[in-house]
């Protein structure tokens, strides 16, 4: 069976969703996930989800895009800013984890994995990025608040200089569907707000997508 290459939008927390789009995918070893960021704040349970992600790494080619939410996090680790973090939703994410809505409560193996993510994944055909680009730019030169903060909503790119297509989360599309640009496909459509976590097999096109509760969306 041919090697799949599958994104996964912005999952905030919303672990029966994953979990349920994880079974119905079922991954195979050599398939490439690459989950585009936002894994934590805002849904009910942060916890389970970096933990899905952590065993999803050992079953296939995993590659994980670091978020803004992920940002504040590890900078609120260390003491920058944290009640900016908490204002995102992070006390949610704090509450995952226990009683003491304490960062010390958030086990290494967590904060190991957000760590290892990275800011933007290409491939020969495709760009996968948490935020946004700028289409003049080659992926080693653009900006960390274009890659993790500049919502699409305010800049709406051209086609990126490589003419690859660009996959790409963080501005949720309230409609529950894809905004699909051709060049360029936005896969947040807003599961933590009663919207849906999409998963997009960038190749052939299939998607597969989950509401909070974990109920699979049928298919059109």
């Amino acid at each position: 069976m041919s090697q799949r290459t599958i994104a996964i939008g912005d999952i905030h927390g919303c672990a029966l969703a994953l979990e349920a789009l994880l079974r119905a995918i079922a991954p195979r070893r050599e398939d490439q996930i690459v989950t585009l960021g936002d894994y934590i704040n805002r849904g009910p349970d942060t916890r389970s989800v970096l933990d899905q992600l952590i065993a999803l790494a050992k079953e296939c080619r995993l590659v994980s895009i670091l978020g803004n939410h992920e940002q504040k996090l590890l900078e609120a680790r260390v003491g920058l800013h944290p009640t900016t973090w908490l204002g995102m939703g992070g006390i949610t994410t704090l509450d995952s984890y226990g009683l003491d809505r304490q960062l010390s409560s958030i086990p290494e193996s967590h904060f190991e994995f957000l760590e290892n993510c990275v800011d933007y994944h290409e491939t020969d055909r495709h760009i996968f990025v948490h935020a946004n680009y700028d289409p003049a730019l080659p992926m080693n030169e653009q900006s960390v608040l274009m890659l993790r903060w500049e919502s699409l909503s305010e800049t709406l790119p051209d086609r990126h200089e490589s003419g690859k297509t660009v996959i790409a989360g963080h501005t949720p599309q309230k409609s529950g569907k894809i905004l699909d640009l051709g060049y360029l496909k936005v896969i947040d459509t807003n599961c933590w707000a009663g919207g849906w976590l999409t998963a997009l097999d960038v190749n052939s096109g299939e998607i597969w997508q989950a509401n909070r509760a974990g109920k699979l969306r049928e298919k059109s």
